[in-house]
């Protein structure tokens, strides 16, 4: 099935309680499959069409408030429109799950694949010092895969969790093994579990919990900063996820993730062919980013080739891991046109082995 299908039956199929979107190629079809599937009658899921992706958030932020997994999806100009939501989320510390099937920009652009929503989710996602969890896949399986991972770490770090796909991942085909169904959590099972923030009711025996991300005194504003920041630093240390192909005797180093990753694995293959060692390091999480195993790369190999469906911008963060240890050169391509495995090499060639 589609990409954009299975996230639906992964959502249903994880006990998903809500799910809040708005149609936008080439993400569509996963509203369109949950509509289809009609979970409302076997679980109990809610699944609405919001008027707008600025309305969709803000049903994402109330739904997440009571303790209940909600989620919602779009692609790159409607996550713009939900940047101000997503970093309330991030403020209220409440946990939620995003779908971004990325489309070539900037503006309306082209509904074909992109990866120029990098910045977007790592970088924040919306105004104040704040991250996503943000999870790439390469394949349909992984499309699945992560929709119950990304929701596991929202909920165990209290944090909005986006799944980094795009239109390539979203419209292929692929065979996929669907999980087995989990029960919706009972509203005991998520008072218990989420008993000392969530706004459920409040029960006589504790103080009441208010779920906001404003805080008018500078000076508790700056401590509620700073313990995002240590979860951050807790995040980098114990959830980087990452993939490495013939790494270990490699010369050169492929960074890419998401389809472009797909893509590099035939330039590995075809580099090897020709006896050039070259290897491929493929970020499952971009944030947090695998900042640690480049930089042990970095010690060793000659360079690194940033490969990406943009102008550049995964690249400052390889070169922010590899600080000045080899070199780092970017290749891509924009406005939703895909490169060729063989124009990647010719791109490695160029950049890094004839110098």
């Amino acid at each position: 099935m589609k990409g954009n299908e299975v996230i639906a039956h992964a959502a249903i199929r994880y006990g998903c309680d809500g799910y809040f979107g708005y149609p936008i190629t080439p993400q569509s079809e996963v509203m369109e499959t949950l509509m289809e599937e009609k979970p409302w009658e076997t679980t109990g899921m809610v699944v609405l069409q919001a008027e707008s992706e600025v309305s969709s958030i803000n049903m994402v932020y109330g739904g997440a408030s009571t303790g209940k997994r909600v989620m919602t999806s779009s692609s790159s100009p409607g996550v713009s429109l939900m940047s101000e939501g997503l970093s309330y989320l991030a403020g209220a510390e409440l946990p939620c799950v995003v779908v971004n099937c990325q489309r070539g920009g900037p503006g309306l652009g082209t509904i074909q694949p992109s990866q120029g929503d990098y910045f977007q989710a790592c970088k924040g996602g919306g105004h104040g010092d704040f991250h996503m969890i943000v999870l790439a896949p390469n394949s349909v399986q992984e499309m699945h895969d992560h929709v119950a991972e990304a929701f596991d770490l929202a909920f165990k770090y209290r944090n909005p969790a986006m799944i980094l796909a795009d239109g390539a991942i979203g419209q292929m085909m692929e065979k996929v093994v669907l999980a087995p169904q989990r029960p919706r959590k009972t509203d005991e099972e998520i008072a218990a579990e989420c008993r000392s923030w969530a706004t459920y009711g409040k029960p006589a025996d504790r103080k009441r919990n208010i779920v906001t991300s404003l805080e008018l005194q500078s000076e508790k504003m700056e401590i509620i900063n700073k313990r995002l920041q240590e979860k951050y630093k807790a995040l980098e240390e114990n959830e980087v996820r990452y993939e490495a192909i013939e790494c270990d005797d490699a010369d050169y180093v492929i960074v890419a993730f998401g389809s472009s990753a797909r893509i590099c694995s035939a330039s590995v293959e075809m580099a090897r062919a020709e006896g050039l060692k070259v290897g491929l390091l493929r970020p499952i999480t971009l944030y947090p980013f695998p900042t640690r195993p480049i930089a042990e790369l970095a010690a060793r190999v000659k360079g690194f080739l940033s490969v990406e469906l943009n102008a550049g911008q995964m690249v400052e963060d390889v070169r922010l891991a590899v600080n000045g240890a080899a070199p780092v050169e970017h290749f891509g391509r924009q406005g939703g046109m895909m490169f060729a495995p063989d124009e990647v090499l010719a791109a490695l060639k160029e950049k890094l082995i004839k110098k």
